[in-house]
């Protein structure tokens, strides 16, 4: 498998949100989560549904979405440049919309990110 693309974890005083809450799933749920991330490291924004999908009415978010067994989890990503995304927030979901709540924190993280802020 060839990476074409750069996958970067969102951090804040050298806390790593979404790779946290990837270590405290089951390690079948583990699995399953990285071999998506996986996937958009080789397939970028061409992986398309049922893997990604844009978060409509905020700009450049995306969600990487995920499911093992009956579990939901989506993770919240931007593409910052040429070949390069960075994962920004994590969810186990449990409603049918995605709580307004979870997308402020991705959108905050992006806004840090960009700032350059760490």
């Amino acid at each position: 498998m060839v990476n074409l693309y750069e996958i970067h974890y969102y951090s804040e005083k050298n806390k790593y949100p979404v790779f946290e809450f990837i270590s405290s799933q089951s390690p079948k749920e583990q699995a399953k989560i990285l071999r998506e991330i996986d996937l958009l490291s080789e397939f970028g924004l061409s992986l398309g549904m049922p893997h990604i999908k844009k978060i409509q009415g905020i700009d450049a978010l995306w969600e990487l979405r995920i499911k093992h067994s009956s579990n939901i989890f989506r993770i919240f990503y931007f593409h910052f440049v040429e070949g390069k995304f960075v994962l920004l927030h994590a969810i186990r979901k449990t409603t049918t919309k995605t709580p307004k709540k979870e997308l402020s924190i991705a959108v905050k993280r992006r806004n840090h990110y960009l700032k350059g802020s760490e």
